[in-house]
């Protein structure tokens, strides 16, 4: 039987190539609104980062984000994300 390729995706903040099953996916609608995306599914512009505390810091510190989006981040987003590295909801 032949192997499945794993999908790959790049983290926006440390630049390093993972599974997609790593990540965490940010996702930006046509209506321009900004929410984290679990199941890899939503339709949007997507951006992805590591379940890493150094990886979230340098997204908040850099802008990252924003520029990506070509828009202003709320801070609602950078929370749910730290909420999500609290709670160890990982599916690594």
């Amino acid at each position: 039987m032949r192997k499945r390729k794993v999908p790959l995706r790049m983290c926006i903040s440390c630049k390093q190539m993972r599974p997609k099953q790593e990540l965490v996916r940010i996702v930006r609608s046509k209506e321009g609104n900004i929410d984290i995306d679990l199941n890899g599914k939503k339709p949007g512009r997507g951006a992805y980062i590591c379940y890493a505390q150094d990886c979230l810091d340098n997204l908040k510190n850099s802008n990252v984000l924003a520029s990506t989006f070509k828009q202003r981040i709320d801070e609602r987003i950078y929370e749910q994300i730290q909420k999500l590295l609290n709670e160890g909801d990982i599916n690594i």
